[in-house]
C-alpha cells in the first residue's frame, strides 16, 4: 500500500456504502458494497488470499474512492448502478447487462401493474429498481389483494368495450378482478385505485394506512379477528414498502446532486457532487477548496459546481443544491437550480450531505494523525471559549471519592495534560480525617491535601479542575481552593443522569449547564476524564478493600513475613491448627528461630 491509500483506509467510517478501487491510470478495476466500509476494505490488505484473482486485485489498487448510503440495500443498489457504468475489469457479477427488477404501471386506459426488468418502453412508468424479486412480489400481491385491478394484456379501450369484444374471465368470478372487460367498473373508478397504488409504491400512503387501521380496529371490535388479520397483514405491509430507496430513484432522472460543508475553523471548504442518470447515482467526488477571509461560501460552491461538472463530464441542466451558489459565473446562467425541501430530491441531496461531512470528518482524522496536537488544540481551544478561560486548559485534574458505607473511604486524582492522560502525575488519597460515609467532606480533606502539598514543593496549578459531581462537590472544591488556600483555579463538575452516565456539564458559581451534545467530541472527551477517574478511584478502593480482607493475624507478628505466613497455611491449612501445634511440629516448617516467634505469640496470648 502507498502512504495515500494507507491513510484513505485509516480514515474509513464503519458504515454502509460502496467503494472503488483505481489502478495508476485512473481506471476503475473493481466496484464492491459493504456493510461496515472499514472492515471489509480492510479485509483485502491485512492477509493473503486463497484466490489468486483476489491478489491480483490487490496488487494492482493504486487509489481508493467510496460513497457512504444508508444502508446495505442502497448499497446493493448503487453497486449495481456503478458495475452497469464502468464495466470494471475484476468484477464478474452484473456486467452481462441484466439489472434489478422495477414495478411498471402502464399508460394504457386501464393500466396493467407487473414486475420487468426492462425499462425501454416509452408508454410507461417504472418505480424501482429494487434488490429482490421477492421484495416486488410481495408489493405486487399486496395491491392485487386490496385492489381488484385486471392482470390480463387485453388491449382495453372504451370502444372495444363498448363492442363487446370481451368476456370477463376466472378471476371475476373468484373476484379478484372487477370485470372492467365488460364494463362492470368505470374508467374513473379503475384509475382512482390506480392513484392509490402509485401511493403505496412512492411510499405516501398515510390516508390508505389510515383507512385500513380503522377498518382492522372496527372489524376486531366486531368479533371478526380473522377478517381483521387479513387487513392487519396488508397494513403491516404497506407500512414496510412505503420508504423507497434514494439510491436508485426514478422519478429524479437527471441531475447533478451537491452537498457543500465547512471545517470548524472555516479555512476549508468541502464540496461533493453525485450525478444521476436513468435515476440512478453513478457517480460521486469531492473536492476540497482552502478558503481566504474574503471568500464567501457561495462564490466557493459556484466554483466547486463548475469544477466537480467538468471531472464528470457532466452536461445536465437540472442540479440539487443547499444553498443558491453565486449568479457571478456563466457556467451556472442556464441551469436550472432547486434547493429541494421535501420528497425524493431531498432525500438526494441529503445523501450528498452526508457524503461530504463524511468526507470532512475523515480529512480531519488524517490531519490530526499527522499532527496529534491539532486535536489537542481544538478540542482544549473550544473547552475554553465555552467557558470563558482566560487560558487554554493545557492542565486538568479531575477528583472523585470511593467508598461502601464509608468504609476503605479513598479518593482519586487524575491528571491530563494537552488532553491526554499523564499517569506518572495520577495522585492515590486514603481518606484519614473523616468517618462514615461523608463524600463532601471527603472531597474537601483530599483537594486540601493536593494542593497544600502542590504549593509547598512549587509545582504546577492546574488550568482547570473538575469534580466528579454535580453542585454540592463544586462548593467544597471552591471553598477549600478560594476560600482556605486562596488560589485562583476555575472549578468545573460533571454531573451524572439516573443511569450514571455522564449528564452534563457545569461551570460557574452558582453553577450553569453548558449545553453539548452527546455526539460532541468535546463531550466524549470530558466523559474520557470522568470515567477514568472513576475507574482510577474504585480500583484503588478494591484494592485496599481485598487488602484488608485477606489480611491475617500472622501479619501481626514481627519477623514473620509473607512467605513465612503461607508456608504455615499451606502446611497446617488452618490458623488454628498452628496455634495447637507444638513448637517442634512448627520448627520443622519455618525454622527454629521463627518458630519461637510463633509459639511464644500464640501461647502468650492463650495465658493472657
Amino acid at each position: 500500500m502507498n502512504e495515500q491509500l494507507k491513510n484513505t483506509i485509516d480514515s474509513l467510517p464503519d458504515k454502509p456504502g460502496v467503494y472503488q478501487y483505481f489502478n495508476k491510470e485512473g481506471e476503475i478495476i473493481y466496484v464492491g458494497k459493504a456493510k461496515k466500509l472499514k472492515r471489509r476494505v480492510s479485509s483485502y490488505f491485512n492477509r493473503i488470499h486463497d484466490s489468486m484473482k483476489t491478489n491480483m486485485l490487490v496488487s494492482n489498487i493504486d487509489h481508493m474512492q467510496y460513497i457512504v448510503v444508508a444502508d446495505e440495500h442502497e448499497a446493493l443498489l448503487l453497486e449495481n448502478n456503478l458495475i452497469k457504468k464502468y464495466k470494471p475489469h475484476y468484477n464478474i457479477l452484473l456486467k452481462d447487462g441484466k439489472t434489478y427488477p422495477s414495478i411498471c404501471i402502464t399508460k394504457e386506459p386501464f393500466p396493467r401493474i407487473f414486475k420487468t426488468r426492462d425499462l425501454t418502453m416509452k408508454s410507461a412508468e417504472y418505480y424501482g429498481p429494487y434488490s429482490s424479486s421477492y421484495t416486488i412480489d410481495l408489493i405486487l400481491d399486496l395491491i392485487h389483494r386490496i385492489y381488484k385491478i385486471r392482470t390480463c394484456r387485453l388491449p382495453l379501450t372504451a370502444e372495444s368495450i363498448a363492442q363487446k369484444k370481451y368476456r370477463v374471465c376466472l378471476k371475476y368470478h373468484l373476484k379478484l378482478c372487477n370485470g372492467a372487460c365488460e364494463n362492470y367498473e368505470s374508467i374513473e373508478k379503475y384509475r382512482s385505485q390506480i392513484d392509490e397504488i402509485r401511493k403505496i409504491i412512492k411510499g405516501d400512503a398515510h390516508e390508505i394506512c389510515k383507512v385500513l387501521l380503522d377498518q382492522m380496529k372496527q372489524l376486531a371490535a366486531e368479533m371478526r379477528f380473522e377478517e381483521a388479520e387479513e387487513i392487519k397483514k396488508k397494513y403491516l405491509l404497506i407500512e414496510e414498502f412505503r420508504a423507497k430507496s434514494v439510491v436508485a430513484n426514478i422519478h429524479v432522472q437527471e441531475a447533478d446532486v451537491v452537498g457543500y460543508e465547512e471545517d470548524d475553523s472555516h479555512q476549508n471548504a468541502y464540496i461533493t457532487m453525485l450525478k444521476i442518470h436513468h435515476g440512478a447515482v453513478i457517480q460521486g467526488q469531492t473536492i476540497e477548496y482552502r478558503k481566504s477571509t474574503d471568500d464567501a461560501r457561495e462564490d466557493i460552491l459556484a466554483q466547486g459546481i463548475i469544477e466537480l461538472r467538468e471531472r464528470l463530464q457532466s452536461n445536465c441542466e437540472y442540479l440539487l443544491v443547499p444553498f443558491i451558489p453565486s449568479p457571478d459565473y456563466d457556467e451556472l446562467e442556464d441551469l436550472s437550480i432547486q434547493i429541494p425541501q421535501r420528497g425524493d430530491a431531498r432525500k438526494l441531496l441529503d445523501l450528498a450531505m452526508q457524503n461530504v461531512q463524511q468526507y470532512r470528518h475523515d480529512r480531519l482524522r488524517q490531519s490530526e494523525k499527522l499532527n496529534p496536537d491539532q486535536r489537542m488544540t481544538r478540542l482544549l481551544g473550544k473547552l475554553q471559549h465555552l467557558l470563558q478561560l482566560d487560558e487554554m486548559p493545557l492542565h486538568i485534574e479531575c477528583f472523585d471519592n470511593s467508598n461502601i458505607q464509608g468504609s476503605d473511604a479513598v479518593a482519586g486524582c487524575v491528571v491530563f495534560k494537552k488532553a491526554r492522560p499523564s499517569k506518572k502525575d495520577y495522585r492515590r488519597f486514603i481518606i484519614k480525617t473523616v468517618e462514615g460515609p461523608d463524600d463532601y467532606a471527603s472531597m474537601k480533606e483530599v483537594v486540601r491535601r493536593r494542593y497544600t502539598r502542590v504549593v509547598e514543593e512549587g509545582g504546577s496549578l492546574p488550568n482547570l479542575v473538575i469534580a466528579d459531581g454535580g453542585k454540592g462537590q463544586m462548593e467544597m472544591m471552591r471553598e477549600v481552593i478560594e476560600d482556605e488556600l486562596g488560589l485562583s483555579i476555575p472549578i468545573a463538575g460533571l454531573a451524572k443522569d439516573d443511569r450514571h452516565r455522564t449528564n452534563e456539564l457545569l461551570y460557574g458559581f452558582p453553577p450553569k449547564t453548558i449545553t453539548l451534545k452527546p455526539t460532541d467530541e468535546l463531550f466524549k472527551f470530558l466523559t474520557q476524564i470522568q470515567d477514568e477517574v472513576h475507574r482510577y478511584a474504585i480500583t484503588f478502593h478494591r484494592e485496599k478493600r481485598s487488602r484488608r480482607q485477606v489480611h491475617s493475624e500472622l501479619d501481626d507478628i514481627p519477623g514473620i513475613g509473607e512467605k513465612t505466613r503461607t508456608a504455615i497455611l499451606k502446611h497446617f491449612k488452618s490458623l488454628k491448627r498452628a496455634r495447637l501445634a507444638s513448637l517442634d511440629e512448627l520448627a520443622k516448617v519455618v525454622g527454629t528461630q521463627r518458630a519461637s516467634a510463633l509459639y511464644a505469640h500464640f501461647h502468650g496470648e492463650k495465658t493472657a
